[in-house]
């Protein structure tokens, strides 16, 4: 690692409570059921229990306030945090449920050895992928690209687990791409028919994606077809049912199985959940009741295209029949969703992009919907992969989690000419996070037909965080298919771009979205306020803001049970970031577990 890298990562730790880059956690500690973070202190370190705990009600449970206001909606959360009805849990999205800290794997290969050249003129993308195959045939291990431009004539693939990308810092070593997707793979039509690109919402530069997937997206771009990018492959008749589950309730972090044979811990599955035909499940991910219940679902064809729900989860344990999980349940668990889990394409885990910029020849950013494909950094079927001190510029799309889940991007950027998509999540995308990050302010006007989306969601994409970020243009793009449950926290946006989303993806939100801590400097309330339209959901310490531009209307009639707390106040909300909060929440319950 570079000594600027280096220096770079010490303050991050520092600012994340971590003085010298090392986080403080308890020795081993027998968990009770009274303890309120029973299974999410358990994973930590290593001991689990019998289920969902009761409430805290000592105020050391509850993290040390400095100055200023908190809203009652927290202290409520620290009651009921697994189930609380507007707010998610979320302490425990991202690498290794949010680890201060990425793998250092040892160095196997160094691109130069390989043949790649840091001229800019050279074309390097053959030398670096073949250093990348060799690290994937050792097992894994680090590929470091030293400082220089190196150009890359091709995509850049990671399809092996524990592979780690290194540069020397994403201000010393740059990968200058020449082409675009369309060049490279071609122009597919889109799953949904008509002319739209691809490459608008899928797809990488630096594409990290199991080879066992990308064989089958080879075999259907050839055929012209569209590749489905969920987890279980492109029929969706790639899995194998491993047990049925028995009923449970959201917030669990245990359920009970018909046969535990086939399960182990640290096993990745998937767990399962199809529709039934009142669509009772899509329902339920709305927060229940009148107004989804009353909803026209039947005609919402892409949002039922995105159904069953597959939410890929580890196992911590297996106890005779009861399986303890690495997260709390996203949903009830109820017979009529046939619920089970099952296997998956073989996921990429343990593989990371680290210190590098790639920036794409500058061209125009293209039509709506008609992206070419210089698309940055893509993770495809990912779990427990990561991206630090990573930059893209010149991109049609930045950075993209497809069927992507438990992932960190930290200290990421996006600069240059303007984005389609700076950030894109979607197709089941879950528990993710991205910390620290930026989008710059477009270095040349924003074309006529086109769309800055800002940080996007969608597909049932759930339990995902934006936290600590400083968005200069776009906007929070709830882009339909309605996704349920995620967070964007401690964020600076200048809220200039537009949504996505056609009528056929159904609601914009699910239940449980929450907006805490957002600073909108030019009080655009569009996509960040979001009481009047979000079901079930929460906005906390908004700057006064106003509608204007796109207006939208809720998606469900009646009463949407969303609050509203700490707005156009001169306050300062505490806790500050709602993810960082309910982590030390996290802490301060297991130093007070007896050693």
């Amino acid at each position: 690692m570079s000594k600027e890298s280096k220096e770079s990562g010490e303050r991050h730790e520092k600012r994340r409570g971590h003085p010298g880059g090392h986080e403080k956690r308890p020795k081993h500690a027998r968990i009770t059921r009274r303890a309120l973070l029973n299974s999410a202190a358990a994973v930590a370190v290593g001991a689990v229990t019998d289920g969902p705990a009761a409430a805290a009600t000592s105020p050391q449970a509850v993290p040390r306030e400095r100055t200023g206001k908190v809203p009652a909606l927290w202290r409520e959360f620290v009651r009921t945090p697994f189930t609380h009805p507007q707010i998610p849990y979320v302490g425990r999205a991202g690498h290794r449920a949010g680890a201060a800290h990425f793998p250092r794997r040892p160095v196997v290969a160094d691109v130069r050895a390989y043949g790649a050249r840091a001229d800019g003129v050279t074309d390097s993308a053959p030398a670096i992928n073949r250093a990348i195959a060799a690290a994937g045939r050792a097992g894994g291990g680090t590929v470091v690209v030293p400082p220089g431009t190196y150009r890359i004539d091709n995509l850049i693939r990671i399809g092996c687990s524990n592979v780690v990308l290194r540069g020397a810092g994403s201000d010393r070593t740059k990968l200058y791409a020449t082409k675009n997707l369309t060049e490279l793979i071609g122009l597919y039509g889109s799953r949904y028919g008509g002319d739209k690109s691809s490459w608008s919402w899928a797809g990488g530069l630096i594409w990290l994606c199991p080879t066992a997937r990308w064989d089958s997206l080879a075999t259907a771009i050839r055929a012209k077809a569209w590749p489905f990018e969920g987890w279980t492959g492109n029929s969706r008749d790639e899995w194998e049912t491993l047990t049925t589950v028995a009923p449970a309730r959201r917030g669990s972090w245990s359920v009970t199985v018909a046969d535990a044979k086939h399960l182990k811990a640290g096993r990745l599955v998937l767990l399962r959940l199809a529709d039934d035909t009142d669509h009772t499940l899509l329902e339920h991910m709305a927060g229940g009741g009148p107004g989804p219940e009353a909803y026209h679902w039947d005609d919402k064809t892409k949002l039922t295209g995105y159904v069953p729900y597959e939410w890929p989860v580890r196992i911590a344990r297996v106890q005779g029949k009861k399986v303890t999980l690495e997260r709390p349940l996203p949903l009830d668990i109820r017979p009529e969703w046939d619920p089970r889990l099952t296997t998956h394409v073989t996921a990429l885990t343990g593989a990371g992009v680290e210190g590098l910029t790639l920036e794409a020849v500058e061209t125009p950013q293209p039509p709506h919907l008609l992206d070419q494909g210089y698309n940055g950094v893509t993770f495809q079927c990912a779990y427990d992969c990561w991206a630090d001190d990573v930059v893209v510029r010149h991109m049609d799309n930045g950075f993209g989690l497809v069927a992507a889940s438990a992932c960190t991007l930290r200290n990421t950027r996006v600069a240059g000419r303007g984005s389609h998509h700076p950030y894109f999540c979607r197709e089941g995308s879950h528990d993710n996070l991205i910390e620290d990050f930026t989008i710059e302010q477009g270095t040349t006007p924003a074309p006529s037909g086109t769309q800055l989306h800002g940080i996007n969601v969608e597909g049932l994409s759930s339990y995902n965080v934006w936290s600590r970020g400083d968005m200069r243009m776009g906007t929070f793009d709830s882009h339909r298919g309605m996704p349920f449950a995620n967070v964007r926290t401690d964020i600076t946006v200048n809220n200039t771009g537009r949504h996505g989303g056609d009528y056929s993806a159904g609601p914009l939100f699910g239940a449980r979205f929450t907006h805490w801590n957002i600073r909108v400097s030019n009080h655009r309330a569009g996509l960040v306020k979001i009481d009047g339209v979000a079901p079930y959901s929460v906005t906390v310490g908004l700057n006064h803001c106003t509608e204007f531009g796109q207006i939208d209307v809720p998606d469900f009639a009646g009463d949407l049970h969303t609050r509203l707390e700490l707005y156009d106040t001169t306050d300062v909300v505490r806790p500050r970031n709602l993810y960082e909060a309910q982590r030390e929440l996290t802490r301060e319950l297991m130093r007070e577990l007896p050693r």
